[in-house]
């Protein structure tokens, strides 16, 4: 639980966590020394801690409040902890008991969702995913990261998104860089029916499709695939991780970053004619 977040976000929530137990130490009237003395661990483990360098498990919390005499204020502590852990959470440790609840979560996730803005370089986002397109893609995935194959279970949780679609209430801006259309992430056939998918829902009323050409002159430079929903949190899907996001700064950069592809994304029939052409090269 020492991995350390390139998101702010996370390592913000982390240094308040060690603020709030720095706190119950001096309250206790403690030292450092006298803490690590208690809890029975080098000194370098509690000053990692209150540096917010290392976050604490529930067994090294519930070590703390004791020896501080709070041990009213443990499980809070822990619940805290946990959701500062969520922030930045590895594939593998996501996976590690196949693919599934994961796109079960994240179901629930744009259920809750009004406004969902999302920019992809690699892949389509996964509510616009054939079942052909997403089998192939998970297939991989979970070759890549040695975690169990619960693909057909996974691939079926993941095209469930696409019901927001077509239930009021739901709203999808979507921004994918050329390339997605032209990267051969399954096979012909395949791609074939998930770029003939895309045509198809572009028309709902509930879906804003941009395609950012090749050709268009860049003033934001090609990014990390990211989600930001209702404008109040993001999250972001690096090779190894996904990162969740609710600083508000770091919320408007991302916000900003959005706005400037936009810029440079084409849509209705210029769009159409690009998706048009991946298929073209696919004969």
């Amino acid at each position: 639980m020492t991995t350390t977040s390139p998101s702010s976000s996370a390592q913000s929530a982390r240094e308040a966590l060690a603020v709030r137990l720095t706190h119950l130490r001096k309250d206790a009237g403690l030292t450092g020394k006298d803490l690590s003395a208690r809890c029975g661990w080098h000194p370098a483990k509690t000053t990692r801690i209150q540096k917010g360098a290392a976050l604490p498990s529930d067994s090294d919390i519930r070590t703390w409040c004791t020896a501080c005499g709070a041990d009213d204020q443990a499980d809070d502590l822990i619940a805290t902890a946990r959701a500062v852990d969520s922030m930045y959470m590895e594939w593998r440790r996501l996976h590690q008991g196949g693919m599934r609840q994961v796109q079960q979560d994240w179901y629930d996730l744009h259920a809750q969702t009004r406004i969902c803005r999302v920019y992809l370089s690699n892949v389509p986002p996964g509510f616009l995913q054939t079942p052909a397109f997403a089998t192939a893609l998970m297939h991989q995935i979970t070759r890549f990261q040695g975690t169990p194959d619960d693909v057909a279970e996974a691939v079926a949780a993941r095209v469930a998104r696409s019901r927001f679609l077509y239930e009021g209430g739901h709203r999808y801006v979507v921004l994918m860089e050329e390339s997605v259309l032209r990267f051969r992430t399954a096979d012909p056939e395949a791609m074939r029916g998930q770029l003939r998918h895309l045509l198809t829902v572009m028309p709902l009323a509930s879906l804003s499709l941009g395609i950012i050409p090749f050709t268009a002159q860049r003033t934001v430079w090609p990014l990390e695939a990211f989600y930001v929903h209702d404008d109040s949190s993001a999250v972001v899907e690096t090779l190894t991780a996904e990162i969740k996001v609710t600083q508000p700064r770091e919320i408007a950069d991302y916000m900003k970053a959005f706005a400037g592809l936009a810029e440079m994304a084409v849509h209705g029939d210029a769009a159409r004619d690009l998706i048009r052409a991946a298929m073209d090269a696919l004969e």
